[in-house]
C-alpha cells in the first residue's frame, strides 16, 4: 500500500462480529484468562495493538511501542541504556527531551550535546562507552538538519544505536529507518494527532533485538502507555496526515518566503529556503519540508512579543502540529538556561486559507 492508503487501512483491526467499518474502542482494563489473552491493558490492547501496528507499517519498521506522551517515549530509550552509558544529541534538541537526560540521569547516563549539521562533531565525541546517538532532524526550533546517512554510516562502524526524532517531518516526508537509523521516534501529540487535542508518544524499530526488548519492558513495567481511546483517535487523525502535512508544507514554503523579504526580520529558518544551510542535505533524504519555521525578529524579544501580541490568526501558544496556526517566542516557554535567541519567533504553520495568514502577519508587522 502507498503510504496515503496505509494511513487509512492499517490502523483499522476488526474483530467485532458485526464487522464495523472502524474498529471499535475496547475501555476494558481487564481480560479473560485464555490461550493468547491480553490479560491487562497496561500490557497489552486492542486499540494500541492497532496504532503500533500501523506506525511501524509507516516508517517501515518490524515493531513499534507507543506511549502517553513523546517524552515519555524518548526517556524510555534513555531508561533502556546500562548505567555509565554515553550518549551523544544534538546541541538544538527539544528542551523536554534534553531537561530529562540533564536532570532524570544526571550521574546515571553520560552525555554530550554537539552540532550535528557536521558529522564530523558526531565522530569526535565517540568514545568507548559511546552506546547512543541521538538526532533529531529538522530540530527544534532552530530547524538544523542532520545528515542521517553520514551519522549512521559513523553509529554502524562505532557499534552505536542509532536514534532519530522524526516529530518534525513525519513518514510523509522522511523515513530515518530507510536512511540507516536504528530507532525512529515521535511526539505523536504533534502532526499524528494533527488538533491540538491528543498527547502521546511511539518508538518505531528497525529490528526486534534485545535493546528493542529493553524499551518494550521499560513500556510494559513502567505503565506510561496511552489510554485506548488515545489510541482509537490518533488511528482517525492519521487517516489524513498525509493530506494535512502537504498543506502545512505548501504554507510554512509561502510564509518563511515572504518573511525572508520582509525588513523587520534578520533569519527565517525553515529547511525549504535555498538559503538555508542543510537546503542540500534536507533535499536529499526528505520529500517536503514539513509545517515548522522559526524567524529572529531585529529589534529583539520585546518586538517580538509584540508582534505576536497584534496578530489574530496565529495563536500564542506552545506545541505544534494542529491545524491551528501556532505562534510563541519559544525562549519564553524553555528554561531559564535555554540558548535560543530570546527574539526567535516559532510557527506552527496551519491549514488555514493562505491569504488569511499572510495578510494577518503584514498587519502585524506593521506595527513593529
Amino acid at each position: 500500500m502507498k503510504l496515503e492508503t496505509l494511513a487509512i487501512h492499517g490502523g483499522n483491526q476488526i474483530s467485532d462480529k458485526e464487522k464495523p467499518v472502524i474498529q471499535p474502542i475496547t475501555l476494558s482494563t481487564t481480560f479473560t484468562h485464555q490461550e493468547e489473552s491480553m490479560v491487562y491493558s497496561r500490557a497489552n490492547n486492542p486499540n494500541r495493538n492497532s496504532l503500533e501496528r500501523l506506525l511501524a507499517k509507516m516508517e517501515s519498521g518490524e515493531d513499534a511501542a507507543a506511549f502517553s506522551s513523546g517524552n515519555a517515549a524518548g526517556v524510555s530509550v534513555f531508561q533502556a541504556l546500562e548505567p555509565g552509558s554515553h550518549l551523544i544529541a544534538p546541541d538544538d534538541m527539544y528542551h523536554g527531551l534534553r531537561a530529562a537526560i540533564l536532570q532524570l540521569f544526571d550521574g546515571v547516563l553520560e552525555a554530550d550535546f554537539v552540532d550535528m549539521t557536521d558529522p564530523k562533531n558526531v565522530s569526535e565525541a565517540l568514545r568507548p562507552n559511546t552506546k547512543l546517538i541521538w538526532v533529531e532532524t529538522p530540530s527544534n526550533p532552530l530547524l538544523k538538519i542532520s545528515d542521517i546517512r553520514a551519522i549512521a554510516d559513523i553509529s554502524l562502524k562505532a557499534g552505536t544505536t542509532l536514534v532519530c526524532d522524526n516529530t518534525f517531518a513525519t513518514p510523509v516526508f522522511q523515513n530515518p529507518i530507510s536512511l540507516g537509523a536504528d530507532l525512529v521516534m515521535h511526539s505523536s501529540t504533534k502532526f499524528f494527532g494533527g488538533h491540538s487535542d491528543i498527547m502521546g508518544g511511539a518508538l518505531i524499530t528497525k529490528r526486534k533485538d534485545d535493546f528493542w526488548e529493553k524499551i518494550k519492558n521499560v513500556q510494559k513495567v513502567g505503565g506510561a502507555v496511552p489510554s485506548p481511546m488515545d489510541c482509537y483517535f490518533l488511528c482517525r487523525s492519521i487517516k489524513t496526515l498525509a493530506y494535512r502535512m502537504k498543506g502545512h508544507a505548501e504554507h510554512a514554503g509561502q510564509l518563511a518566503t515572504y518573511l525572508m523579504a520582509h525588513p523587520a526580520i534578520s533569519d527565517v529558518y525553515y529547511p525549504g529556503l535555498v538559503s538555508h544551510p542543510g537546503h542540500s542535505v534536507a533535499s536529499s533524504q526528505m520529500t517536503g519540508f514539513g509545517g515548522i519555521l522559526s524567524f529572529l525578529v531585529k529589534d529583539g524579544a520585546d518586538a517580538a512579543d509584540h508582534l505576536i501580541s497584534k496578530l489574530k490568526y496565529f495563536t500564542n501558544a506552545t506545541s505544534l502540529g494542529g491545524v491551528e496556526t501556532l505562534i510563541e517566542r519559544r525562549a519564553a516557554s524553555e528554561n531559564p538556561e535555554t540558548k535560543t535567541p530570546q527574539n526567535l519567533i516559532r510557527v506552527s504553520v496551519g491549514l488555514e486559507h493562505l491569504d488569511d495568514l499572510l495578510a494577518d502577519m503584514d498587519q502585524a508587522l506593521a506595527s513593529i
